[in-house]
């Protein structure tokens, strides 16, 4: 299973949990992993959190990952992964509630962990998977709107290796079509090569 056990040690399922608001598209953007999963011959669910969807309410979405069947049904309390759409939630929901030590964390900001009041996080948890990324930002200069899903997939690609760029892209134009496809498959591709600029980075600050 390659990368999957990489993350998830003896658990074979790679467990999402995505944060956001409504409006945001959060639920759009587990299934647009599932579809990426699927496109690299995996098996996958995506659903979302039962409650209000109301825009600008709380949303969590989920996804599974797995190279077997998936029969689990449940709403997933121990991610291997965390996407948070929306940072004004980091402190009004417990969202890194049941995160494993070696999770990955993906935020939608322009700020640090600790200029986001994280650095507790950044003590817990592996440096190196926990990153922020301009999503809004990239979402409104290639889609001219404030939907950051895509976005963020991408990014996502690029942290975890644990899936690809093209499937994310491939994807993008399963949900979508024509012009606004191709805005969000920039979108994200844009993303990739952030997060890539910043890990790399990273490890070169880890080096010296």
């Amino acid at each position: 299973m390659g990368g999957l056990l990489a993350i998830a040690g003896d658990r074979l399922m790679l467990q999402i949990r995505i944060h956001g608001r409504g409006g945001q598209g959060v639920v759009t953007a587990a299934e647009m992993l599932s579809v990426a999963a699927f496109e690299q011959g995996r098996h996958a669910q995506a659903f979302p959190s039962f409650g209000s969807e109301r825009t600008g309410a709380p949303v969590v979405a989920f996804c599974r990952i797995d190279d077997r069947e998936i029969r689990l049904r449940e709403p997933i309390q121990a991610p291997d992964v965390l996407i948070v759409q929306d940072p004004t939630l980091l402190h009004q929901v417990d969202v890194f509630q049941g995160l494993h030590a070696d999770g990955y964390v993906l935020i939608n900001s322009k700020r640090s962990f600790h200029d986001l009041g994280l650095a507790d996080i950044e003590k817990r948890f592996r440096v190196e998977r926990l990153t922020t990324l301009p999503a809004t930002e990239i979402a409104l200069k290639h889609l001219g709107r404030p939907l950051p899903n895509a976005v963020l997939l991408g990014g996502f690609a690029a942290l975890s290796g644990l899936i690809t760029l093209e499937a994310v892209a491939h994807a993008i134009c399963t949900k979508f079509s024509g012009k606004t496809a191709d805005a969000n498959v920039a979108a994200a591709s844009e993303a990739y090569l952030y997060i890539q600029r910043e890990m790399e980075e990273l490890a070169h600050a880890q080096t010296n």
